[in-house]
């Protein structure tokens, strides 16, 4: 009986054993087997003969006696081809039967018809029998293992393929629909197992994107609590882990953003923002007053990015110095060295961003040759701002340690005047250093207060540099003991000492010939240090803000609580670690018009307008005419020489004694009051009666009244009695 083929799980075809015949049939079957063999070799001798004279018999005969010997071993020895999986025969052997019993069936039709295939169908069975004979036999040893199937889970365990090993969990859930899947995917072109993979992964993805919007819905629309007093003041005796902080951050500002929807009742938004800078301080190290400032000026948000910007490191930039080398030629050499590096950005043309270096940047040749200087990306800033050109007059009032300053003379192509001053000479020797090795010979150093500098070079400047000395508020990433060591104090003494300076450098400024440009910069980030700085300015001197030539950066404040600014200091600019990934620094261009001072006129006027009240008021008493008040002890004088007069009309002889009576004005003078006092002591006499003494009390009155002093009185010096005698006495001053 023939075997037929059968396509496996995976496709590989494999044989269905017949059904087992005698040893008889199974001998002649061998014996015809053999006699076809040597037929149809003779026929092969036969016809290669034919084709090909030169062959010689003998060769022939060797060849086919070999040939034929190869045959026999053939068929002698059984194929050991490797014995089907038992998971193959285990989903095959329901066919199995229903094709032998076709097979049956058919078997006389095709050994009539053909007694060339019936051979070789012989010969294909005796070849499986005897691969049954060699293969190992799994599951059931006797002689009915050919028919009889074990239990699918009996088989799985039984057998010890590596697909049963790498599949663990088949023995979990429904076999047969396991079964009828792997039937299903071997029946299946790669194309649609693909699909059927993907689509598998999309129904994943999609119940992973139910259960996120679920938990995001649930989070956004819960109540967020705040710690209540307890809870604080646990929190207090322990110690707080970074990771709760910031979730309990992130999730006040949650509230924050959908404060009606999620607050708590009983809380106001000022409860949310205590606490939240409280855990921002924290988290990150700062004094509370210094957070509270930054909430103050930015909001929550961007308060906390900013807080987390100026804990990383800045990006390590060189400045080219064009006057030894050009940037290209400067950046070929670094990279021979393994430098990795890149252009700064498009608004500069001198500065290389260091990105990694095998070799410190600050001890390479071309560092030692003045070929480059170590600088940070945001104080190129202010020098670009002020634009300075070759053969002008320019002041840089802080200049240690002389980045700037030699930026500027590269700037002017080491022509004109460059003053670089500073308050400390110890600094001075960082900036000469600095201006040696960079080739600078247009600059000249001084160590002056920069507050006097207004009067000591009035009007003797094109252009000024002033980078003012401040808190570090922006540069809190190289130096990190800013967040413990300032306060809002110290950012008000700092306040302070650069309104004093720009005053002094607004003044050194000559505004003719297109001049008087002055650039104010700062590296802190408060409102204090630098918009308030600038309005003071305009307040004191005649001067406006320009445009700061600068493409990027963000406007300046014009408003900070309940402070008003001018509108023109949206023209400056400030940058940010959080925005820009530099330093935090200010950048203001200042023109100066005249050299009015507003403050003088500002007083000038002010003393105008008092004046002009006081005269209306006085021309408001002169139309009333209000009668003046008469204390008790002031004389009437009216209703007194009324009275005098009256007597004298009517008693003509009475008029030498009121003359006695009456108090004569005489204008007083020292010499005056010394005679007079003479004379009084001389004719002073005690009065006889009281009517007297009244009297005359009454006309110490009326002379104190009419003749007040103006001088005190001298003091005479004691005439000595050892003075010698032909000593002339000096002139007594009258």
């Amino acid at each position: 009986m023939p075997a037929r083929s059968i396509k496996g799980r995976k496709g590989t075809p494999y044989k269905v054993p017949p059904k087992k015949k005698s040893k008889r049939s199974t001998k002649k079957e061998e014996e015809k087997v053999e006699e076809k063999v040597v037929v149809e070799i003779s026929k092969d001798d036969s016809s290669s003969s034919d084709d090909d004279s030169s062959y010689n018999s003998d060769d022939d005969d060797s060849s086919s006696s070999e040939y034929s010997a190869e045959v026999e071993e053939t068929v002698i020895t059984p194929c050991k081809t490797p014995p089907p999986s038992k998971k193959k025969a285990a989903a095959s052997s329901e066919e199995s039967d229903d094709e032998s019993y076709e097979s049956e069936s058919d078997e006389p039709e095709k050994d009539g018809s053909n007694s060339e295939e019936s051979s070789d169908d012989e010969d294909e069975e005796e070849e499986e029998e005897e691969e049954e004979v060699t293969a190992p036999k799994v599951g059931f040893t006797d002689n009915n293992a050919s028919w009889l199937e074990p239990k699918k889970k009996k088989a799985q365990l039984m057998s010890s393929s590596d697909e049963d090993d790498d599949d663990n969990d088949e023995f979990e859930g429904d076999d047969d629909n396991d079964d009828d899947s792997d039937e299903e995917d071997g029946d299946m072109l790669e194309i649609e197992r693909q699909s059927k993979l993907l689509d598998k992964e999309m129904e994943i993805e999609e119940a992973e994107a139910e259960d996120e919007m679920r938990r995001t819905i649930a989070e956004h629309t819960s109540v967020f609590h705040l710690p209540t007093e307890e809870e604080l003041e646990d929190e207090t005796n322990r110690v707080m882990p970074p990771s709760e902080l910031r979730e309990r951050i992130d999730a006040i500002l949650e509230v924050l953003a959908v404060f009606k929807d999620r607050r708590e009742k009983d809380r106001a938004r000022n409860d949310y923002v205590t606490q939240l800078s409280a855990d921002m301080s924290e988290l990150y190290g700062y004094l509370p007053e210094l957070v509270d400032y930054f909430l103050a000026m930015w909001g929550p948000s961007e308060t906390l990015e900013f807080l987390t910007a100026s804990d990383q490191a800045r990006p390590l930039v060189i400045r080219t110095n064009t006057l030894k080398v050009r940037r290209k030629d400067l950046a070929a050499a670094l990279m021979k060295r393994g430098v990795n590096l890149d252009p700064l950005a498009n608004w500069s043309k001198v500065g290389l961003k260091i990105t990694d270096s095998p070799i410190p940047i600050g001890a390479t040749p071309e560092y030692l040759c003045g070929h480059y200087i170590l600088q940070s990306a945001a104080s190129l800033c202010p020098v670009m701002a002020l634009a300075p050109q070759p053969d002008e007059r320019v002041l840089d009032m802080s200049a240690a340690p002389g980045g700037k300053t030699s930026h500027i003379a590269q700037l002017m192509r080491n022509t004109g005047i460059l003053i670089a001053n500073d308050l400390k000479p110890m600094r001075q020797k960082a900036t000469m250093a600095n201006l040696h090795r960079l080739g600078v010979k247009n600059v000249i150093t001084c160590a002056y207060d920069g507050r006097k500098l207004g009067k000591m070079w009035k009007n003797k400047f094109n252009k000024l540099l002033l980078d003012a000395p401040c808190s570090g508020l922006g540069v809190i990433s190289r130096d990190p003991s800013v967040k413990v060591q300032r306060t809002i104090k110290d950012v008000q003494r700092c306040s302070v000492l650069q309104k004093e300076l720009i005053l002094s450098a607004i003044d050194t400024l000559s505004y003719k010939k297109g001049g008087g440009i002055m650039v104010y910069s700062t590296c802190s980030i408060a409102v204090d240090e630098n918009e308030e700085v600038v309005n003071y300015l305009l307040r004191k001197r005649d001067v406006k803000i320009l445009p700061s030539g600068l493409d990027f950066g963000k406007p300046g404040f014009t408003r900070f609580q309940e402070k008003r600014y001018d509108q023109s200091l949206a023209l400056t600019r400030r940058f940010y670690p959080h925005v820009h990934n530099m330093d935090g620094f200010y950048v203001a261009r200042i023109q100066k018009i005249s050299d009015r001072h507003l403050d003088d006129e500002e007083e000038v006027k002010k003393e105008e307008e008092e004046n002009e009240a006081a005269a209306v008021s006085l021309d408001d008493d002169k139309d009333e005419e209000p009668q003046p008040m008469k204390d008790k002890d002031e004389v009437d004088w009216e209703a007194r020489v009324q009275a005098e007069v009256a007597k004298q009309t009517n008693n003509p002889d009475s008029s030498a004694a009121t003359k006695k009576s009456e108090p004569k004005v005489v204008v007083v003078s020292p010499k005056n009051i010394r005679v007079k006092k003479k004379k009084q002591k001389s004719k002073k006499k005690r009065p006889a009666t009281a009517a007297a003494e009244e009297e005359a009390a009454k006309k110490t009155k009326l002379s104190k009244i009419s003749t007040a002093p103006q001088f005190a009185e001298r003091k005479q010096k004691k005439t000595s009695t050892n003075a010698k005698v032909t000593k002339p006495r000096r002139k007594k001053m009258e």
